[in-house]
């Protein structure tokens, strides 16, 4: 498989994930059945399963930024899991018609569509940037209730916390953990724009 049929591959999942938050949405009172939970481990092999997760699960295809390789587009890995480049910035929302539901920017680490515009997160433990100051609480609970830091603005697409939620505890425990090693990038991703009506019941939940 060429990188090329792997950023198609990545961008397919994006509109699967989509479909998914859609359903979770209309439904958002739902409590997810967690699968059972695997036997007690240690914290090496936390870290594993959690590098094993963070692969299979496709992390890379929207949190590292994509740079022009030989055969195209190929994730940045000197930038694995850093999010959106604050080098690129904030821009404005891509012009939508009928026939796009959302657009993905040029980094591969920025989206828009109706809920407004999104950059993906930098997920490296850098201390002022990343999920340095992040607990596993505060994680686990970003994930099950699609809240940043657990309690703060919804998580908005394309991340699939709608799908990510259903994992159990020692997997998103794991996924943690193995976040904890990965080399910090200091990388401040712009905030995301919440376009109308959605801006609005954000401000009356809060």
């Amino acid at each position: 498989m060429t990188k090329m049929h792997n950023i198609r591959w990545g961008i397919g999942a994006a509109l699967i994930s989509l479909a998914a938050l859609a359903s979770a949405c209309s439904s958002a009172d739902a409590e997810p059945t967690a699968a059972a939970a695997p036997s007690a481990m240690t914290q090496a092999d936390r870290e594993a399963r959690g590098d094993y997760l963070v692969h299979a699960m496709g992390c890379n295809d929207c949190h590292t930024p994509l740079t022009m390789g030989p055969n195209g587009p190929e994730p940045d890995m000197t930038r694995f899991l850093s999010g959106h480049p604050e080098q690129v910035g904030a821009h404005g929302p891509a012009p939508l018609d009928g026939h796009w539901l959302f657009a993905a920017g040029i980094t591969g680490t920025s989206f828009s569509g109706p809920w407004g515009i999104s950059y993906a997160a930098n997920l490296t433990p850098d201390q002022n940037t990343g999920l340095g100051i992040w607990t596993e609480d505060m994680f686990v609970h970003a994930i099950r209730d699609g809240k940043h830091m657990g309690v703060s603005r919804p998580i908005l697409p394309p991340m699939p916390w709608p799908v990510f939620r259903n994992l159990n505890d020692d997997d998103l425990t794991s996924i943690y953990a193995y976040l904890r090693t990965i080399t910090p990038i200091s990388n401040h991703v712009p905030d995301p724009l919440i376009a109308e009506p959605a801006a609005a019941a954000v401000r009356s939940d809060n």
